[in-house]
């Protein structure tokens, strides 16, 4: 029905979160009306995207900069007994909007799905739990998943995950909404429920 280079698009973008073929097809279309600089400011955005940032070794929260951790793990103001785990990265950017936390994080990369059992490998299981063994300054690991019930069961299992462990392990209060997600939250919804952690 497209041609082939409209096609090929379409397909890139329907891998996008979200993005169907009908929306794909809609940003197919938007950018053959755009000017071909806006196209190159396009291009160059993705290409510096993949040469300039990266991912932050200990918390995995992507950065531009030197070194191998982002400005927050290399913040010595931070308190490094405090590790605050979130589902992906908007999640900690929302969170830090609050200016309420002042501890590390620990990006999951997703939830557990319900059904799934392959998708528990993506998590990052074992490399939170030797960050937890290797930095022994931790004393409560709070565990910030959105209240959706895949983000319910994410936690449960990291609860079961890292009771051995013999941490203080808390959970984000019930500011937030069942079925919510925290990137979505209002700042002050957010304060509280840090605030009422349990």
């Amino acid at each position: 029905m497209y041609s082939p280079s409209i096609q090929k698009l379409i397909e890139v973008f329907s891998k996008f979160p979200t993005v169907g073929p009908r929306t794909a097809a809609r940003f197919v279309f938007y950018l053959m009306k755009r000017k071909k600089e806006e196209i190159d400011e396009l291009i160059t955005a993705i290409q510096n995207l993949k040469r300039n940032v990266k991912t932050c070794s200990l918390c995995f929260n992507p950065f531009e900069g030197t070194g191998e951790l982002c400005e927050i793990c290399q913040n010595p103001a931070r308190d490094k007994s405090l590790l605050c785990i979130v589902e992906k990265e908007t999640d900690l950017v929302a969170l830090e909007k609050t200016k309420k936390y002042k501890g590390l994080y620990f990006i999951l990369g997703g939830t557990v799905p319900l059904l799934r059992k392959k998708e528990k490998k993506k998590l990052r299981k074992k490399e939170l739990i030797e960050r937890i063994k290797k930095h022994p300054e931790i004393k409560e690991i709070i565990i910030a998943t959105n209240p959706t019930t895949e983000g319910e069961t994410t936690a449960l299992y990291l609860e079961r995950a890292l009771k051995p462990l013999n941490k203080k392990i808390t959970r984000l209060g019930r500011g937030l909404p069942m079925g919510g997600e925290l990137e979505y939250a209002d700042e002050e919804t957010l304060r509280s429920a840090l605030e009422g952690r349990k």
